[in-house]
């Protein structure tokens, strides 16, 4: 629940207007938040150490709690200790001969009364059967005490518990004698050996066996707590509280899906809990320092109830809105660079901490009022006059919620930024992998991943690396993450190791704050002796005596021999803590959990779970490693040269930049020197005209220009690929057996600047002389399974867009285009030879067996991580074998990685498969069939396979497309089925859908020679109803997102205008074929078509 909710309307805006408060409320949170996510790791470790401290010294004040001081001398009670947790009953004539609390009276006051007594009652566990609990008279005191036997009162469970009870009262001034005269009690029978087990008083027992804690008597001792604590219950309190812990882990579940739904699976969800356990922790520690009584009972009770309460609403709204800034700005900054961005000038976007202030801007106001309203109605339950712990509770809950709020914008807001940088590194990290799979070269991919990245990295090579928001140098990670773990994990095992070795009285007045929160709730008077008060009562009223009855707390009993009070000498860790403010269940079991830590097995396995702890936070130190360059492959950033940096490191990662030469400044420099400083590797120095002479002669190839030139001290990567494409249209210029032809090159309009070589340098093209643009236009929108697409389209061909358009429109009249996809593989179809046919024919067998489709499906998968091999088409002919391999390549095209598959594969078919005889003939048999018409192809598809359909109106055919629909119908049959096979077509049973393709291809980076088997194609027209209904099947269209001609800026750019750029090819196959169908309306009538216009 947000606190804003529970205002009235008017008030819930307050503050969302650019108000003073809005303003000075919302400027302190972006502060915070932008110092915390400077340094996002110091900030996390940081904070987790002050929560780490808080509950070790928690752990270790309730360690030396009074449990020492209860046991004043070896096996004798402390009565104070078993007196705390009592209650006061009053009945006099001021309270009309009735029962009432009295808890506020001081005893000294209550004593003043005719009659102060002390109610007790003695509790023994399974005693009902065999054990017999003593009688009334088997107590023995000394004859100056009088004690009485009163009816014991049962419990909830006291017959499933099989527990037995005793009460006595005594007057109040004797009850600590007689406490201490009862410690021991004889039991009802003796054990076989003859010994006489004794019923012994939980606070005066010691542990007589090990100095270690028994783990089974932890157990043993928590549950009995915990029944203890559920007799004295109501059954509707029992039923509210299991309620209440069911909605608290329901409210969990509900985090952990709202976060999942918000793109995390479990981090962000273990995050949040992590920052509400850290706020308890210091809430805890505030209020218990500040003298505030809780116990744990409380906490048990009323934390379950917070939770659901409050829940992680604020949590999930900052995350939404950090992720919903990240994406907005990340398109807003790629829209920017795209209108203001010059082509050789690289401003980065906005970086992730901006995205995570527009988030506080946006959303940190409203939370900070809804944590404020909440707080103060807290403040105003532990001001108000409500008794039972509830004024404590809510303090604490007060505290929690400011720790809470404080922890929300520092160190969850860091774990927001970290998680934004690490989807960042993965998906840089995924799309390099995948490029260099595809053949792309490391830098290349390096490059196009760097290009795609958001935020962009640092274009200032001499700052260092840019890690989580803080910049060091690559040297500086390792130590630095060395250094954090192992003083966050030294700092951990010091605090638990040195628990036990505290001195005792140094820790007395440490733990006068700790007592407090393990101090037991005042218990139910009438629920531990009702049946003994109403005995009293009788008496009292009776006689007219006003009387005041202190009920003590259950004092439990165990069935042991003397000789465990006795035989062992006394020693720090020699007793049970015996103060009966553990003896409520929160106590108990963090009782267990001290005292399990002392056992060596335990012990090993808290250790082992804390270095579990530091390796799971090691993974978030590595990803900073994730992001680090390789030192020998510096990459220069695309920037004007720049001042170097105060610090200066090794020149290899951040090379020292030099005034650039003037190249084409004349030179005095002879050929001789010009070769020698050639040689010298110093060919950057010389000016283009030099450059030139060079190459003419023979001395530079021309294919080695770019490497040539590439001088980082001198010029960044992208202007020695300029300087290199200009120097290569001088050569070919002047080139003298081309002279009369290319003359012109090197001055003419075919333009060369401006334009991203890096991307284009061993990827697209090589010898590169400049770029060819092309128009660009977009057709549509298009509707295609209910979303709206712009189809780009690069060509030259006039009207073919504007027809295009006129097709999206008649498709959208009928409410679109719907598609299938019934395939999606890419193949190879090797050819392999053999000595004999036999030979040819058993391979063919063993390939198609389950045996050999396994090991060649082994093998090819393990040389990718995207490439998966889906099934193997084999052909014989004579003694040559053709496989047709089948694979899924995600979302690359996928050739390359393909190759790299089939070559692998057939290794391990050549070794582990026995067939050593066989001969690689070519890794491309032209069984695929790659870039020409194929009736396999056509058949078993290659690529993607998809099917669409759409209905167009029949007044739309009249009005948009000028014909009617059983004209089309027709000249479907008559031109694109006979037609077409008259012509013994493969696949061309289409108007023109080559053309469209071609021009999408080009315009998205495709590979345009793969319109020959990606136009394969059949129309088919049915009149439904009056209206036209259109369908097209293409079972081989070959495209990628990643790859190839899709590196390229002006490519790429075209593939986020159809939202598929690195992600998936999925929508880009739809619009594909999908927009063909427009076409196969439209383009009817162009190509003289009957009963429409014949102009376009």
């Amino acid at each position: 629940m947000r606190g804003s909710h529970i205002l009235p309307q008017r008030f819930r805006s307050l503050g969302n207007s650019d108000s003073w408060l809005n303003r000075t409320v919302t400027s302190i949170l972006v502060t915070v938040s932008h110092i915390a996510c400077q340094h996002p790791i110091h900030t996390i470790v940081a904070i987790a150490l002050i929560a780490s401290t808080s509950y070790v010294g928690l752990l270790q004040q309730s360690l030396f709690d009074t449990g020492i001081g209860s046991l004043q001398e070896n096996g004798k009670i402390d009565v104070d200790s078993l007196l705390k947790g009592s209650r006061i009953l009053e009945l006099s004539k001021g309270t009309d001969w009735k029962w009432q609390l009295s808890d506020d009276e001081p005893a000294h006051r209550a004593a003043a009364y005719n009659q102060h007594l002390a109610l007790a009652t003695f509790v023994f566990p399974d005693s009902s059967s065999s054990q017999l609990a003593p009688v009334p008279n088997a107590f023995q005191v000394s004859g100056n005490l009088t004690v009485h036997n009163v009816p014991a009162t049962s419990n909830l469970l006291s017959s499933i518990s099989e527990d037995s009870s005793l009460a006595f009262y005594t007057p109040y001034d004797q009850i600590g004698d007689f406490l201490k005269s009862t410690q021991e009690l004889p039991a009802g029978h003796s054990t076989p050996d003859g010994v006489a087990p004794k019923w012994v008083m939980k606070a005066a027992r010691l542990k007589g066996s090990s100095p270690y804690g028994s783990y089974a008597l932890w157990l043993s001792e928590a549950w009995t707590s915990f029944v203890d604590l559920i007799k004295h219950a109501e059954t509707l309190d029992i039923v509210i509280m299991a309620l209440g812990y069911l909605s608290m882990h329901l409210t969990f579940i509900s985090l952990f899906l709202s976060m999942k739904r918000l793109g995390s699976n479990a981090w962000l969800a273990i995050s949040v809990i992590f920052s509400s356990l850290f706020a308890f922790f210091f809430g805890l520690a505030t209020t218990t320092k500040l003298g505030v009584p809780i116990n744990m009972v409380l906490l048990s009770e009323g934390l379950p109830f917070l939770v659901v309460t409050i829940g992680f609403e604020k949590s999930i709204m900052l995350t939404n809105a950090v992720l919903s800034a990240a994406y907005d700005t990340k398109k807003t900054a790629s829209t920017q660079a795209n209108v203001e961005r010059p082509a050789l000038v690289t401003n980065g976007p906005p970086s992730i901490e901006s995205a995570i202030k527009t988030a506080v801007k946006g959303t940190g106001f409203e939370i900070v009022r809804d944590y404020a309203i909440e707080i103060a109605i807290l403040i105003a339950g532990a001001a108000s006059g409500v008794q039972g712990g509830f004024r404590q509770f809510c303090f604490l809950a007060a505290w929690i919620l400011f720790f809470d709020c404080v922890l929300l914008f520092t160190f969850y807001t860091t774990i927001l930024y970290i998680k934004l940088e690490i989807n960042r590194i993965k998906k840089y990290i995924a799309v390099r992998k995948a490029l260099e799979e595809d053949g792309i070269s490391q830098t290349v991919a390096e490059n196009v991943a760097s290009s795609s990245d958001w935020p962009a990295g640092s274009s200032d090579q001499n700052a260092g690396v840019n890690i989580f928001g803080q910049k060091i140098k690559a040297s500086s990670v390792p130590k630095f993450k060395i250094w954090m773990v192992t003083g966050f994990l030294l700092i951990n095992i010091i605090n638990l190791c040195t628990i036990p070795f505290h001195a005792s009285g140094s820790t007395k007045s440490s733990t006068a704050a700790i007592t407090n929160v393990l101090a037991p709730t005042p218990i139910d008077p009438f629920k531990v002796a009702e049946n003994g008060l109403d005995a009293i009562y009788v008496d009292a009223k009776n006689r007219k005596i006003e009387t005041y009855v202190t009920v003590l707390a259950p004092v439990k009993y165990e069935l042991d021999t003397l000789s465990a009070l006795v035989d062992d000498e006394f020693g720090f860790f020699d007793y049970e803590y015996t103060d009966q403010i553990l003896h409520v269940v929160g106590g108990r079991v963090i009782e267990g959990v001290l005292k399990s830590l002392e056992d060596p097995a335990l012990s090993k396995w808290v250790l082992i779970a804390l270095t579990l702890s530091v390796i799971l936070n090691g993974y978030l130190f590595n990803a900073a490693r994730w992001s680090l360059k390789e030192l020998h492959t510096p990459v220069a950033s695309p920037v004007p040269p720049q001042a170097a940096p105060p610090e200066v490191a090794p020149p290899v990662a951040r090379p020292v930049r030099r005034a650039p030469v003037d190249t084409e400044a004349p030179s005095n420099r002879t050929i001789v020197e010009c070769e020698e400083m050639l040689k010298n590797r110093q060919a950057a120095h010389l000016n283009d005209e030099e450059l030139i002479e060079l190459s003419l002669r023979g001395k530079i190839p021309g294919y080695a220009i770019e490497k040539t030139l590439e001088d980082p001290s001198l010029m960044t990567r992208l202007e020695s690929f300029v300087r290199a494409v200009k120097v290569r249209r001088g050569v070919v210029s002047r080139t003298s057996s081309t002279k009369s032809l290319t003359s012109g090159l090197e001055f003419s309009k075919a333009p060369y600047r401006h334009y991203n070589y890096e991307l284009v340098h061993g990827a697209c093209c090589e010898n590169v002389i400049g770029y060819l643009p092309l128009p660009l236009g977009v057709a549509g929108p298009l509707v295609i399974d209910g979303e709206s697409y712009f189809l780009p389209m690069a060509t030259t061909e006039g009207v073919l867009i504007a027809s295009t358009s006129r097709g999206c429109k008649a498709i959208n009249a009928g409410g679109g285009a719907i598609t299938i996809v019934t395939g999606d593989g890419m193949t190879r179809g090797p050819c392999i030879g053999f000595p004999t046919l036999a030979r040819a024919a058993h391979a063919k067998v063993w390939l198609d067996s389950e045996e050999g489709q396994q090991v060649m499906k082994d093998a090819f998968n393990s040389t990718s991580r995207f490439a998966r091999l889906q099934s193997m088409k084999t052909a014989l002919a004579g003694t040559y074998l053709y496989i047709r391999f089948k694979t899924s390549t995600g979302d690359a095209m996928g050739m390359n990685m393909i190759s790299k598959g089939c070559e692998k594969a057939l290794e391990v078919m050549s070794t582990a498969g026995g067939f050593d005889d066989m001969a690689t003939i070519s890794l491309s048999g032209n069984f695929c069939t790659d870039k020409k018409p194929a009736a396999v192809n056509w058949i078993d598809g290659r690529g993607k396979s998809v099917v669409a359909e759409a209905i167009i109106p029949g007044h739309v055919v009249k009005s948009v497309l000028k014909s009617n629909v059983d004209a089309l119908v027709e000249l479907n049959v008559s031109k694109n089925l006979i037609g077409s096979a008259m012509a013994g077509s493969i696949g061309g049973f289409n108007a023109h859908a080559s053309n469209i393709i071609t021009a999408m291809f080009i315009a998205t980076g495709q590979d345009p020679a793969q319109n020959v088997e990606s136009s394969n194609c059949i129309t088919i027209m049915k009149n439904n109803n009056g209206n036209l209904q259109i369908s097209v099947a293409m079972p081989s269209i070959e495209v990628g997102t990643l790859g190839g001609g899709t590196i390229l800026e002006a490519q790429s750019a075209m593939l986020d205008l159809l939202g598929v750029n690195y992600h998936y090819a999925l929508h880009l196959r739809l619009v594909t074929w999908s927009r063909h169908t427009w076409l196969t309306i439209d383009r009817q009538f162009q190509l003289g078509g009957s009963g429409g216009p014949s102009d376009k």
